[in-house]
Order: structure tokens, then sequence, then C-alpha cells
């Protein structure tokens, strides 16, 4: 990840919604997370320099389209800190932002809180607010990383699913521990915490892959 820019501090996710959908619109790629509770904050682009960024958002500001605003730098993400806390400080930080997402509704193709998430569309989203970018599809995303024996899975880690029935990966999720993973599952339902031990998804389980 590069340099990105921050703006906004919401008390109502729908505010942080309404400019996520309002950037979104102006084809950057935006959307809003949980800061803390009760506050919430939008984050959008990937700008190679801070130069850049603040160039960005400076035209935006004047345009009315944000106010006040921080320019993210790549040292403040979670996996920049991951020499001197640790990987478990980094895995710990995706399973925390990944339960920010859990109510979201599913939307096909969807990347954005604000516009729904499918399911890779939300493993993309988690990461990247950590600091890394993972490929857009749960096959794609299945092809890279490395693999991880079920007995191994560790938090922070991609779970595969062939919900589609033709032997090949459809769907993905975020390992949060306890045999539990967070994913959204489809058209009409919201994202949510499932269990790999279920009928359903224990016998279309197909694998793990890490990228911490």
């Amino acid at each position: 990840m590069g340099y990105t820019i921050q703006a906004g501090a919401f008390s109502a996710v729908e505010n942080a919604a309404n400019l996520a959908k309002c950037l979104t619109e102006q084809h950057l790629d935006a959307y809003y997370f949980q800061y803390r509770k009760g506050l919430y904050k939008v984050r959008f682009g990937n700008f190679q320099t801070e130069e850049e960024a603040s160039r960005e958002a400076v035209i935006l500001k004047a345009m009315g389209t944000i106010e006040d605003f921080y320019i993210v730098r790549p040292s403040e993400y979670a996996t920049a800190k991951e020499t001197t806390l640790g990987t478990p400080y980094v895995r710990d930080q995706v399973v925390k932002t990944a339960h920010t997402f859990v109510g979201v509704p599913y939307r096909w193709g969807g990347t954005t809180a604000s516009q729904g998430f499918d399911c890779s569309g939300l493993t993309m989203a988690v990461f990247k607010l950590n600091g890394l970018n993972l490929p857009r599809t749960s096959r794609q995303q299945f092809n890279r990383g490395f693999s991880v024996s079920r007995d191994k899975l560790t938090k922070g880690d991609l779970v595969f699913f062939d919900t589609a029935g033709r032997g090949d990966v459809s769907h993905v999720g975020i390992y949060i521990g306890d045999n539990k993973f967070i994913h959204a599952p489809r058209t009409g339902k919201t994202v949510r915490l499932s269990s790999l031990s279920s009928p359903y998804y224990g016998k279309r389980y197909r694998g793990a892959r890490s990228y911490l």
C-alpha cells in the first residue's frame, strides 16, 4: 500500500457511508470503517507519494467534497509494524477490522461497505486497511499466498470453499480463531460469523492461505 487519504470523523455510520459513496461515484476507491466504537472514518486512494495524495485531497476539499483530511503513510499500517510488534499483532488487527464489517449487506461485485461486499471484496477491504493488497477474486486469492493446513489455521488466514459445487474455489472468508470465520455469504445475507464445523461449510472446505 502507498499513501492514502483519510477524511471525516462521523458518529453516524450513515454519514460515513454517504461520503464513501460520493467518492466512489467520482471513481475513487473509497471505503468507510469503524475507527473506534462510535466513530467512523473514510479512506480512499492509493498514491505513490505523499505529495500526490495531498494534491488530490486539496482539490477535493476545494470542491467541497471533503473537509479536513489526513494522509495515511505506509509506515502507519499494521503490516508495517510487523517487525517491531510481531505477526500476531498484525493478525489481531486483521480480525479486529473484519469484525467492524459484520452486518454489512452482501452485494455481488461489491468492494466497499457503502455499496456492500462480495466475499473477496470483503477480504480485500480488510487487508487493505491493514496495508496489504490482495488479488480481486476468491480463486486468485487462493492461487497466491502460502498454503496452510487445516490443523495449523491461525487468526488472519484466509479460508476457501467450493460453494458453487463445481469442484473449484468460489468463496473465501477470514479465519478468526475457535474454528470460526467472517465472510460475506451470498445475496440477501450480511457479513457474519460462521463455523468451519457447520455441515454446509465443513464439506465444502477447500483449503487455506496465509498472506502474513
